[in-house]
């Protein structure tokens, strides 16, 4: 039984989502996304009309709404550091599982200049604003003010992001570990009910 046609699309997409993740986004070329997944050329502009732009894009796209969906049930479920814990256990796996290879995707698109398609950095930043406002919206839930809420889920985001980026470098768990253990600290004593005033 030959695969169907959105099963092609899909795999062209799990392919560029790998290869951003491993090689940056410059040598996620059409080629190299055809070579990964075995897929032939002539279906490759049948699904994706815009080209390797197109693909990247919503490749960025998938990536921002799955840790989005992420956090947001950890938002739904009310604790915020079992959610944020989960961030940091995500990237772990990740890391180990690809012998540190692996980075994230929105980042290497991020990184890039994308001169000749500004959409791929819009597309990234939309993927950090959706983290960003799920994790707001869980800090904010737990009875942070708004802006405090907003300066920590963007605080969260950078020390995961800048710790992967580390941890690609040293080939070593450390920098995350580190980074983990310090939000928990932090969020942990942010999210303190405040103690009642002795009285008189």
């Amino acid at each position: 039984m030959s695969p169907r046609r959105s099963d092609s699309r899909e795999r062209m997409l799990e392919s560029a989502v790998a290869l951003l993740r491993e090689h940056g986004a410059r040598a996620t070329s059409i080629d190299r996304v055809l070579a990964h997944n075995g897929a032939p050329r002539g279906s490759f502009y049948h699904h994706f009309p815009g080209g390797r732009a197109q693909l990247v894009e919503e490749a960025v796209a998938r990536v921002g709404g799955y840790v989005g969906g992420l956090i947001e049930d950890a938002a739904a479920s009310g604790d915020a550091l079992r959610g944020v814990d989960a961030f940091f256990g995500l990237w772990r796996e990740r890391l180990v599982e690809s012998g540190f290879r692996a980075g994230c995707s929105v980042v290497a698109v991020a990184v890039e200049a994308n001169d000749e398609a500004p959409q791929l950095a819009r597309s990234a930043a939309a993927a950090f604003a959706r983290w960003t406002e799920a994790l707001t919206d869980l800090f904010a839930r737990q009875g942070l003010p708004e802006a405090r809420a907003r300066r920590l889920a963007a605080f969260v985001i950078a020390s995961v992001e800048g710790a992967v980026i580390m941890c690609r470098a040293e080939r070593d768990l450390a920098p995350l570990d580190a980074a983990a253990a310090e939000l928990h600290d932090l969020l942990a004593e942010a999210l303190r009910p405040p103690r009642p005033r002795p009285t008189t």
